[in-house]
């Protein structure tokens, strides 16, 4: 079988990538009239690219802002694009969250908003509770990031830590009309997740949020403890009447990557078996579940056989205990590659879709068998780097980083492994 197998799993990944974009499926989710005047709020890794597909559709007045990470930002001549600090808050996401609390608090029930969500958003629109500061909130973040905290996890706490979270702009929208329309980077695609679900009800609570920090041992200040054991740090729960004109469409997800994945996977006559849009767990023991399947194929054809590509999404986590550099998508592939110790027909790619893994200027790896013997001879040892969550610094010396810059949207990790015929 001819197959550049390197090409190939790069051309999954762009596929999937641009099958969570934008343009093209923001459109059917407008109302039927784009010629009424509408404000624009958002926040997210998407929010700059989803504002400027709406900003290119809309006929009617717009004006409004969105945020977005810094270097993620696009043109847009009616919404303005504010850039911020992902994925530990700074001032310029406290102050753009209270610009937009400010912006829609004044709004009336004939006018329209429209709210554009994509992952990221927790640590861009970050506008402390009553008695908390940024500083507050930095630590907290800082803490959960290196605790191994699954995502729904450090959303609870978020949310409950925040004046515009938690179903909190939707309350500061009402009486007026609010659409939001998502992008989904968390598993399930719930919206109460995705960038803390600052336009939806939340089921979850602030004895639940304590509990999670107990539970990581992360320390809190006393404030903070009294502020969430108080009634006022409650967010906005289901059957408000201040969610009543709101509504929540889902424009792309995880699943679309992979179904767009799996599709050009059998355009080559490769048959994709998908495992799943919601893997969570440590990346280096997801890696070690992958690599399993992996070795059934070769060995025994089981559950499918070569040529095939095994095609995983969802949301990986690292516990710091080292201090190199890397990623959730490099840790993987760096656990992945010292499972396989260069497996002969095995290739495998894994990225996050926003471009940017963890925060260094990859999005993820790509190994090949050969890559193990090139490690060898460099006297590069994986275990020692996993060791030290130097996945980074691993790969970097092999040249196997996958280097895409921000693509501006979100919808998680992307995983491929390609198993070629013998």
């Amino acid at each position: 079988m001819d197959v550049n197998a390197k090409a190939l799993l790069r051309q999954l990944f762009d596929t999937a990538v641009a099958a969570a974009l934008p343009k093209g499926n923001l459109a059917a989710f407008l109302p039927e009239d784009t010629r009424q005047k509408a404000v624009v709020i958002g926040a997210g890794k998407a929010a700059a690219s989803m504002a400027a597909e709406l900003d290119a559709i809309w006929e009617g007045e717009l004006s409004g802002l969105v945020v977005t990470r810094y270097e993620h930002g696009a043109d847009c001549e009616r919404i303005e694009v504010i850039e911020a600090a992902h994925p530990v808050p700074d001032d310029a996401g406290e102050r753009v969250g209270r610009r937009m609390m400010e912006l829609v608090s004044s709004l009336g029930e004939d006018d329209l908003v429209i709210c554009l969500l994509s992952g990221g958003g927790s640590s861009l629109l970050s506008l402390p509770a009553p008695g908390l500061t940024l500083a507050d909130k930095q630590a907290i973040n800082k803490a959960l990031l290196k605790s191994g905290a699954a995502i729904d996890e450090m959303n609870c706490v978020r949310k409950h830590l925040s004046a515009i979270k938690g179903g909190r702009l939707a309350a500061a929208v009402y009486p007026a009309r609010l659409i939001t329309l998502g992008i989904s980077d968390v598993p399930g695609d719930e919206p109460t997740v995705i960038a803390s679900g600052p336009t939806v009800a939340d089921p979850t609570t602030s004895a639940q949020a304590l509990s999670i920090l107990d539970n990581y041992g992360i320390e809190v200040p006393a404030h903070m403890r009294a502020w969430l054991q108080s009634p006022e740090s409650e967010t906005v729960k289901p059957g408000d009447e201040r969610l009543s004109r709101a509504e929540f469409h889902m424009i792309a997800t995880p699943q679309d990557a992979l179904d767009a994945a799996a599709d050009l996977a059998m355009s080559h006559d490769i048959t994709p078996l998908v495992l799943g849009d919601c893997i969570e767990g440590e990346a280096r023991e997801v890696a070690k579940v992958h690599a399993a399947i992996a070795k059934q194929v070769v060995k025994c054809d089981q559950p499918i056989s070569a040529p095939c590509v095994i095609l995983s999404g969802g949301e990986t986590t690292v516990t710091i205990k080292g201090n190199g550099r890397g990623g959730r998508n490099s840790e993987f592939m760096l656990s992945l590659f010292n499972e396989l110790k260069g497996l002969n027909r095995v290739y495998a790619l894994a990225a996050d879709t926003d471009g940017i893994d963890g925060v260094e200027d990859n999005a993820g790896a790509l190994i090949t068998p050969e890559l193990y013997q090139q490690a060898e001879q460099a006297g590069l040892k994986a275990e020692d780097y996993l060791a030290n969550n130097d996945s980074y610094g691993f790969f970097v010396q092999l040249d196997a980083l996958v280097e895409t810059g921000p693509t501006r949207t979100n919808v998680n990790d992307f995983r491929a492994i390609l198993i070629l015929p013998e």
